[in-house]
């Protein structure tokens, strides 16, 4: 891929990226377990809840580590598209997976909504209102870095492998 093309992707990942730690960092300094739950919650409740918080934290870790990786990479003064390339396919692999695959799958992709114009996303069992509107907020800059970086989950690998390098 040529130099402009992954450096202006890894710029438009960059800020997509920045538009997600945004919320979801709000999000989780507001927030906590017992003010998602109420108190008179079921354990299923707390469970879910549980499990949607861990998996919200973990994906706000893996967008700020790629966010400040892609960040060193743009303002070195000579470009490297090497680094640039490995930070992207990290970008997919970390952070585009941790969303839509989440570890506690308190929620999953059905992609018979993808094309309808509806929310794709459904939940394992009903979330409170602001976990729903997060993981819903959020998605449209993670639908977006699937599609561009689509090329990173296979080719990136496959260049690596022909080139004899690990990843």
């Amino acid at each position: 891929m040529p130099t402009a093309n992954v450096k202006a992707l890894a710029e438009s990942s960059r800020e997509k990226l920045k538009s997600a730690i945004d919320v979801l960092e709000t999000f989780l300094n507001r927030n906590a377990l017992p003010q998602l739950t109420g108190e008179d919650a079921s354990e299923e409740a707390v469970a879910v809840h549980a499990g949607l918080l861990s998996d919200l934290r973990h994906l706000l870790v893996f967008s700020e580590v790629a966010y400040e990786k892609l960040g060193a990479i743009l303002r070195r003064p000579n470009f490297d598209q090497k680094s640039a390339e490995r930070a992207l396919y990290e970008v997919y692999h970390h952070c585009v997976n941790a969303y839509f695959y989440p570890k506690n799958e308190g929620y999953s992709e059905d992609g018979r909504y993808a094309y309808t114009g509806q929310d794709a996303i459904r939940f394992r069992a009903k979330p409170g209102r602001a976990v729903r509107d997060v993981v819903l907020g959020i998605s449209r800059a993670f639908e977006e870095l699937r599609e561009d970086l689509t090329y990173y989950e296979s080719e990136y690998l496959i260049q690596c492998r022909m080139q004899g390098q690990s990843k």
